[in-house]
């Protein structure tokens, strides 16, 4: 599921990072590492296990938010004939992190990296996510390469994927490759980059799929000094990155069906309920839904530039809700049976997470499942005695990273209104409880605010779709959400 990203622009100087702080330290989010656990990672970062391909002569890069160190992906794009040629590096954390070691356990327990909007509690220690394990430019790392050939329409025909080293050659961030793209200075990999990211989007939209870009919640100091909620819409660029992340899941997830072993990202499509709420949504948004257009129609023809559609991009987060993992074993089919649906319901295909192991436990074992796929020999016996765990553990880690994202938010939102206490805002009605028609969801126009709004229990009922003043009544940040009433 996609998460509902944020960033505070000036988190060092602003009261909003104490209480952040104090959100982190009240929900027991895990600080520093045990020194047993950085002990392990230092040697590890001297000694790594080097792979005997040598893979340095392929001109890698890498594309990731400014300042970004840990950097799980590299990529070169090349013609070739009838089609493309496509290689993908994913660190290699099984190269540092032995099973059954004080890293591994200690992996176990975070599962995940955890995103606060002033900063992040990773998945590893530092000396590993950000330096030795990381593909920065320049340095030698050993790294899982995919192969992937591409035919001209964007199709995978073959996929190979091995151990090699691997030598980054830039570090690019979204914006400056969408300048070059857009200034016709791009050299040819970025240029396929476009070019391959969209055959990936026809595909995706043919087969009835949809990627869900949800905008980035930006929070800003204006100068009057008051904090705003802003959206900002994700560039093109970082479209067609995703694009080839998902071809290289989907490659993944038809590897490990093919060999009969593996772990499955899925997800089941969304019931009829979770669709006509959204309707609702639309209409209070003002987003044209024909009824009988798709859902991932009405998704690709949003301008997530547009307020009210990235509002309703952030609620169609909702139709992704029930997602999870699904092992199976070849060797254990009355334990661990191959998924009766392996199908994602919004990528319409099997899929795998694989591509960011320094950030998320399962994709090291994915990794390794397609690894021995791939070469035709069974999975290493560490792997698949981990199996069984995985999904409790990836749902547990899912849990408390959508706790954090949700106490971010309405933390966030809280602090940017608790000096406006009374004050009046213009908004609109995106929910209405269906038991207490007088109570729901308002979002505001300014700031990009989403509250709860409470009437009169022998008023008239909220005007669904439609746009409502409220007043300000609840904003503490920590112990309330933001509350509103009618105004």
């Amino acid at each position: 599921m996609p998460r509902r990203p944020m960033r505070v622009t000036d988190a060092e100087r602003a009261p909003l990072a104490t209480a952040l702080r104090e959100l982190r330290a009240r929900t027991h989010v895990p600080g520093g590492f045990p020194p047993a656990v950085l002990e392990e990672a230092e040697r590890a970062a001297r000694r790594p296990r080097m792979p005997a391909y040598d893979a340095t002569d392929v001109p890698l890069f890498t594309i990731d938010p400014p300042g970004s160190t840990d950097l799980d992906q590299a990529m070169y794009l090349a013609r070739r004939d009838g089609g493309f040629r496509v290689y993908y590096a994913i660190a290699d954390v099984g190269a540092f992190v032995a099973p059954g070691g004080a890293l591994d356990r200690e992996a176990h327990e975070r599962v995940v990296t955890l995103y606060y909007p002033d900063l992040r509690v990773p998945l590893h220690p530092p000396v590993l996510g950000e330096g030795a394990a990381s593909l920065l430019p320049d340095h030698d790392r050993p790294a899982v390469l995919w192969r992937l050939d591409l035919d001209a329409d964007g199709n995978v025909q073959r996929t190979d994927v091995r151990r090699a080293v691997v030598r980054s050659r830039a570090r690019l961030d979204y914006a400056g490759v969408q300048r070059a793209l857009d200034s016709g200075t791009a050299e040819e990999p970025l240029s396929l980059l476009r070019e391959v990211g969209r055959l990936r989007e026809e595909l995706e939209r043919t087969r009835g799929g949809v990627s869900l870009n949800v905008p980035e919640q930006e929070v800003v100091r204006r100068a009057d000094g008051r904090y705003a909620l802003e959206y900002r819409a994700p560039l093109p660029a970082e479209d067609w990155n995703a694009q080839i992340s998902l071809m290289t899941g989907t490659a993944a997830a038809q590897l490990m069906l093919t060999a009969g072993t593996g772990v499955l990202r899925t997800l089941p499509a969304a019931p009829e309920s979770a669709v006509a709420r959204l309707r609702r949504v639309a209409r209070a948004l003002g987003v044209t839904w024909p009824e009988a257009m798709p859902y991932a129609v009405v998704v690709r023809a949003l301008d997530p530039r547009h307020p009210q559609h990235a509002a309703f991009l952030q609620e169609c987060t909702a139709l992704l809700r029930g997602a999870g993992y699904a092992v199976f074993d070849r060797d254990r089919p009355s334990e661990l049976p191959p998924p009766a649906d392996p199908v994602h319901a919004a990528l319409a295909a099997p899929y795998a997470h694989c591509t960011a192991p320094l950030r998320r436990l399962v994709d090291r074992y994915t990794s390794e499942l397609c690894l021995a796929a791939a070469a035709g020999t069974a999975a290493p016996e560490w792997v698949r005695a981990a199996l069984d765990a995985l999904p409790a553990e990836m749902e547990r880690g899912g849990r408390r990273a959508g706790e954090a994202e949700r106490e971010c938010v309405d933390l966030v939102e809280a602090a940017l209104l608790r000096d406006r206490i009374g004050e009046v805002f213009d908004g609109y009605v995106v929910d209405v409880v269906e038991s207490r028609p007088t109570a729901g969801r308002v979002h505001l126009y300014d700031p990009a605010v989403i509250g709860h709004v409470e009437g009169d229990g022998d008023g008239p009922p909220l005007p669904l779709g439609r746009r409502m003043r409220v007043r300000v009544i609840e904003a503490n940040p920590g112990r309330e959400k933001v509350w509103f009433a009618p105004a």
